[in-house]
């Protein structure tokens, strides 16, 4: 490229005029067969750049909610670089569709292309930047929330230790300090939530569309299943497994011996044991992951090493910290960035065995040639995190260097499994949910009535727990799931992503190699071949319907069965 593309490291002073000659002499080229590759290759330097650069000044604002100057970089960036950056893109779309051209290996991105140029509308560009800095908002709100517990300040994460206390009235008390805090919040998040819903009724609109589901539908590049498909994978829930969670909550109601099971009883341990305690501080947290990801495969275990020795981890939970638990990626340097909220339980070895799935997906697809070849569905990216945490489930025994004793490992493996079951369940709700929301976009702009939809959600699918005498605590719900406000109709990925994690896992009881070996290749074909493709090879077979996920749900509760008897 004859235009001096900048260097990444200073992107924290990136100007659109540092960027804007690069994308000037692109669009000044012509693209033919001849050229397109190395076009395309100058195109992916770019857009890295841009990528990168927006990832990094995210990322500051997550690790310190609370530094004022990283927010106002990203502001600056979002305000004057990332919108004319999208439509310098938009022209570059425009200009290779027009060609004609099909590169090797962009049939899929062409696709996707395609659909992005669908619902392009410079007007939209504004309303988007608006929308991340009110997703910016709900970080600093969520962030900012603490109580004080025996004298000292903690987050309502930090709280989550204390949910595992055998004193049942020692566990509600914690429960509800903590959801008195979340609700004295109610109010700032609502008048969030009226800004957010505006913003996507006028995007909509710009992009001539019936609802926002239908924009988001494109711009999520949803090919291979549709909102009635969606509904189907709820009925089949519905059907299949709320039976099966009422089951969990049941042996666990007996177990804690009490009438009925309320929300702070569904983190202590039914049989009285200790909570389980993997680490006591991050440092022995990702010395044991690295160990237990060398045992799943040398190279996974090798990308691991390269994120420690590059400080590519952000663990441990703080004040002013954002909540949950991510990974991106930094294009350029072609490395990923986990971060997350360790607090010394065993969810948060799941959480980073989770994320290093996530990590691996951008080191096994590195060699592709072109960023427009990474993009990958959620519906997949999905599958390399939690088929992970199932893989390296063999690897928590200490001896096979992981953090348990024989039998913690395999009450860490039962509960692992029960989640996986209660989550389906939930996921439906906040999937459910959100289509209500923009099928009936007026309506949900008035906080109450999403309450109202919540509720009514929640004895649908959440049935085995007992929230009588805390109404606002249960209706309120939709407020504390972030992806509701922040990613909007991104939700349903996990759900169908735990399908395909579980049929990987089904393959590794067989051929533990094996499957790995499968997973490594599905993730290194990054977003060149359709979602079922993915899936496939995998191991997988891309479906929601009631036989798979009976399929499914019979294989989790017998292998409880199988690993509760072992115990015993």
């Amino acid at each position: 490229m004859q235009t001096s593309i900048p260097q990444a490291q200073h992107y924290a002073s990136l100007t659109w005029a540092d960027i804007e000659p690069c994308f000037q002499e692109l669009a000044g080229r012509a693209v033919t067969a001849a050229t397109v590759e190395g076009w395309l290759a100058d195109w992916t330097q770019v857009a890295n750049l841009v990528a990168e650069t927006y990832s990094r000044l995210w990322v500051a604002t997550t690790v310190n909610t609370i530094d004022a100057q990283a927010e106002q970089r990203l502001f600056a960036f979002l305000d004057h670089v990332h919108p004319r950056a999208q439509a310098a893109e938009q022209g570059l779309r425009e200009q290779l569709l027009n060609s004609g051209l099909q590169p090797a290996g962009m049939d899929v991105p062409l696709r996707n292309m395609r659909s992005h140029s669908e619902i392009y509308r410079e007007a939209n560009l504004p309303l988007l930047t608006e929308e991340n800095k009110l997703s910016n908002q709900y970080d600093k709100i969520i962030g900012a929330q603490t109580v004080t517990w025996q004298g000292r300040e903690r987050t309502i994460s930090q709280l989550k230790p204390i949910y595992l206390d055998d004193d049942r009235a020692v566990r509600e008390q914690a429960w509800r300090l903590g959801l008195t805090r979340q609700l004295a919040d109610r109010d700032a998040i609502n008048a969030l939530w009226a800004k957010f819903m505006g913003l996507r009724r006028q995007i909509t609109a710009n992009a001539e569309l019936p609802s926002y589901r239908d924009y988001r539908w494109k711009a999520m590049l949803r090919f291979a299943y549709t909102p009635g498909d969606c509904e189907q994978f709820h009925r089949a829930i519905e059907q299949v497994v709320v039976p099966a969670a009422q089951r969990v909550y049941d042996r666990r109601r007996q177990r804690l011996g009490v009438s009925s099971l309320r929300p702070w009883d569904l983190y202590v341990d039914p049989l009285g044991r200790p909570p389980l305690r993997p680490f006591g501080d991050v440092a022995e947290l990702d010395a044991g992951i690295q160990r237990m990801f060398r045992r799943v495969d040398p190279q996974l275990g090798a990308h691991y090493d390269v994120m420690r020795r590059e400080a590519l981890l952000d663990l441990d939970n703080r004040k002013g910290k954002a909540p949950g638990g991510y990974c991106t990626e930094f294009p350029v340097a072609k490395r990923p960035f986990i971060f997350m909220n360790a607090v010394g339980l065993h969810e948060d070895v799941q959480t980073l065995l989770h994320e290093g799935g996530h990590a691996f997906h951008v080191f096994e697809s590195e060699l592709l040639p072109y960023a427009h070849q990474r993009e990958v569905g959620l519906e997949f990216a999905e599958v390399a995190s939690m088929a992970m945490e199932l893989l390296a489930a063999p690897y928590l025994l200490a001896d096979e260097g992981g953090f348990y004793t024989q039998a913690e490992a395999m009450r860490a493996r039962v509960e692992h499994l029960e989640e996986n079951l209660l989550f389906w369940p939930y996921m439906a709700v906040v999937d459910a949910f959100q289509h209500w929301v923009y099928e009936h976009a007026d309506t949900a702009t008035e906080p109450a009535n999403c309450d109202a939809k919540w509720a009514e959600l929640w004895g649908r699918f959440m049935q085995g727990v007992d929230w009588s005498g805390l109404d606002e605590e249960m209706t309120s719900g939709w407020q504390r799931k972030g992806h509701i406000h922040q990613v909007p109709f991104y939700y349903i990925e996990y759900g169908l992503a735990q399908l395909g994690a579980a049929q990987v896992w089904r393959n590794a009881l067989r051929n533990q190699a094996g499957a790995v070996a499968q997973y490594r290749h599905a993730l290194s074909l990054g977003g060149t071949v359709p979602l079922p493709e993915l899936y496939a090879a995998a191991g997988a077979r891309f479906a929601f319907d009631t036989a798979i996920v009976g399929e499914v749900v019979g294989l989790i509760e017998s292998t409880i069965r199988e690993l509760e008897q072992a115990r015993a």
